[in-house]
């Protein structure tokens, strides 16, 4: 499969936004089942389920961890589903004006022939932001196609930011991932990236990022 990596155009509108949703809201399951395999809940749900039956009611040793894991589920659910329904309506909603705008920001799309259509395969954006002296710039939905991973197209992308970062001339490469996205993390400490720190706070209620057991990692590479 030939892809080109290109800069965003505003007839990609529409391809673009599909697969930033579909790519953010894939992350529910895994967030789902990494919350609910953890030994805490495990445990929880066992006890609510000998609560309810202690309880008398068989019907009980149900419904009461139904309710629990319902509750999980909800959480993990909001937190991806709340941050694309505010993306769709703050940058994503003018990509050329929040990216194109300025010379320290891009936009840039994987586009690749299907059955004799283009299709968008991947995206990913920069910001170029400022910290006293010094410019970095901030690697942004970074999404691939599940038809184009494992073949190298999301190091192609994001090795796309870290050059133009150091044509910019920028020290360092920032981003923000969630702990839940282990391709994710695993790519970007194959390109060289650390962690610099894990935090709890999202676009979300701090509940719902307690209970859905997601840590924001905070990553950087050096450029100078």
């Amino acid at each position: 499969m030939q892809l080109l990596i290109r800069q965003f155009r505003p007839s990609d509108k529409d391809a673009v936004l599909t697969l930033f949703s579909a790519g953010t809201l894939e992350h529910i399951r895994p967030c789902f089942h990494n919350a609910m395999t953890s030994p805490v809940y495990l445990t929880i749900t066992l006890a609510l389920c000998v609560g309810g039956y202690l309880l008398g009611s068989v019907l009980g040793a149900v419904v009461l961890p139904g309710i629990w894991v319902g509750l999980i589920y909800y959480c993990c659910h909001e937190l991806y589903a709340s941050y694309v329904r505010d993306k769709l309506q703050t940058d994503m909603q003018d990509i050329p004006g929040s990216y194109l705008s300025r010379p320290d920001n891009c936009f840039w799309v994987a586009e690749a022939e299907v059955d004799g259509r283009a299709q968008i395969m991947g995206m990913v954006a920069v910001a170029g932001k400022e910290s006293g002296k010094e410019r970095h710039g901030e690697l942004f939905r970074m999404i691939i196609s599940p038809l184009c991973r494992r073949r190298g197209l999301g190091v192609r992308m994001a090795q796309t930011v870290i050059d133009f970062c150091k044509e910019r001339g920028f020290s360092e490469v920032v981003l923000e991932t969630s702990s839940t996205q282990t391709a994710a993390v695993a790519l970007y400490k194959k390109l060289g990236f650390s962690l610099v720190v894990s935090h709890s706070k999202t676009h979300a209620p701090f509940w719902t990022t307690m209970l859905s057991k997601v840590k924001i990692l905070r990553m950087k590479k050096h450029l100078k």
